[in-house]
């Protein structure tokens, strides 16, 4: 049987412990809050982070489509972007998969002497990888210009009631 045979029969499986990689990277207290929690409007980044696990899986055995691999990968980014995480820590999930795969298939595979397929599948995720540093390039870039908006609106609206204050002490002298 192929390593991808085997990863399809598992998928189930091994999308829930990457998971749980996943959310290993948060503190102790959000991980039991974002496990337990199976609600999308009180819980939308745990929910979230279980879609995308498990979306991006089937994606990664099948890799017919770079645009729907991105725009998975794109919903999880986009959290770990505006949480603030190190960019190495944010995409840390994606290669968290490739330890996942080596833990679990690696002797079995060895004792099969198929590790080339293993080191072919870890290819994808290597591609993964680059495909998830360019989103999170993209968001990082996004928010920032975005903060640069945000200061921008309240340096004009400081000025603008500055202006106020003048015009309206500049009447009030004007009129003694």
């Amino acid at each position: 049987m192929s390593l991808v045979q085997k990863l399809s029969e598992r998928k189930e499986d091994l999308a829930g412990k990457w998971n749980d990689l996943v959310l290993s990277s948060y503190p102790k207290e959000t991980q039991e809050v974002w496990k337990s929690n199976n609600d999308r409007f009180t819980n939308p980044v745990g929910i979230t982070i279980k879609k995308v696990t498990s979306e991006l899986l089937d994606l990664i055995l099948e890799w017919k489509s770079a645009d729907n691999i991105a725009k998975s990968l794109d919903e999880l980014i986009k959290i770990r972007t505006v949480q603030d995480f190190a960019p190495s820590k944010a995409l840390s999930f994606v290669f968290l998969f490739k330890k996942l795969l080596r833990d679990e298939f690696m002797d079995e595979l060895r004792q099969e002497g198929k590790l080339d397929e293993l080191l072919a599948f870890e290819a994808r995720i290597d591609n993964l990888g680059l495909i998830a540093f360019d989103i999170y390039t993209k968001n990082r870039d996004l928010i920032t210009q975005m903060r640069i908006e945000e200061v921008k609106r309240s340096h004009h609206m400081l000025l603008r009631r500055v202006n106020e204050i003048e015009d309206a002490s500049a009447k009030g002298a004007g009129q003694v």
